[in-house]
């Protein structure tokens, strides 16, 4: 899977969305066909995250060690992979030093 490096004919929220006093941005991507995805920073420390609907993360760079709800199983992930996250679950990530670029999409 290649991630993208650009997307094209989109609405970008000028809002940010932040979390965690600031160590967690992101701001909104939406497209035509009613998707969204989110791109944002995470800074070092360790997070958790709810998901409502379905999420595919993928590392644009950096690196992150995730759990995902219910596991006991932690996985490195980095710049060129991703991991989905169940709708009505959460995981927590991890980024240990310098700073982790995602691109977060919400799956049907």
């Amino acid at each position: 899977m290649s991630i993208p490096s650009e997307f094209s004919h989109v609405t970008a929220v000028t809002k940010a969305n932040v979390y965690f006093e600031g160590k967690v941005v992101s701001h909104t991507l939406r497209f035509a066909d009613g998707s969204k995805k989110t791109l944002g920073l995470i800074y070092p420390g360790k997070f958790h995250f709810g998901t409502d609907l379905a999420e595919r993360m993928e590392i644009v760079a950096g690196h992150c060690v995730i759990r995902l709800d219910g596991t006991e199983e932690t996985r490195t992930v980095a710049a060129g992979a991703s991991f989905d996250v169940p709708a009505k679950s959460g995981f927590d990530i991890e980024v240990a030093s310098g700073i982790c670029e995602y691109i977060c999409s919400f799956l049907p």
